[in-house]
């Protein structure tokens, strides 16, 4: 399901950094040198390795960058997928939680890690990863209220 085919404009549309991206295949990228050099050194087989290990990392770069998070003031739509696509869609008034995680390299870059506990039975949480430092929370959780007030739901604890 593409942007233009909702019938809801989104308020706010996120995807996690290129840098977050870039990050997270970084590993992989090193192991990929480590192959070139024993196989310009020692055993020139070990450019396959190489060759395979840049592939893997080329496409999880492309998987996290294809995520996308659709932030309306009734939903959040989280689509992932390359070849396969999946749609998962939150309802607001069923947010109960926020946590913000930044750990010292997302500090640096100004990311950061956002988790949504829910009360919805297929998604026990939501982890929006690698968006960038924003006041999103704020958003969301005027949406959750006015959500709740509309379908007339009320917290009994």
């Amino acid at each position: 399901m593409e942007i233009e085919e909702m019938k809801e404009r989104p308020e706010l549309v996120l995807r996690p950094a290129a840098l977050y991206a870039f990050l997270r295949v970084l590993p992989l990228l090193l192991l990929a040198m480590l192959f070139l050099v024993v196989a310009w050194w020692l055993f020139p087989l070990f450019i396959w390795p190489s060759l395979i290990t840049i592939t893997v990392a080329g496409y999880r770069f492309m998987f996290i960058r294809s995520i996308l998070y659709l932030i309306t003031p009734e939903v959040i739509r989280v689509r992932t997928g390359i070849f396969s696509k999946r749609l998962d869609n939150l309802e607001m008034f069923r947010i109960k939680d926020y946590t913000v995680t930044q750990p010292f390299i997302l500090q640096v870059f100004r990311l950061m890690n956002l988790t949504l506990k829910t009360t919805d039975p297929e998604n026990k949480s939501m982890t929006m990863t690698g968006i960038p430092v924003s006041d999103i929370i704020d958003t969301i959780r005027g949406h959750v209220q006015e959500a709740r007030q509309h379908n007339r739901i009320f917290e009994v604890n």
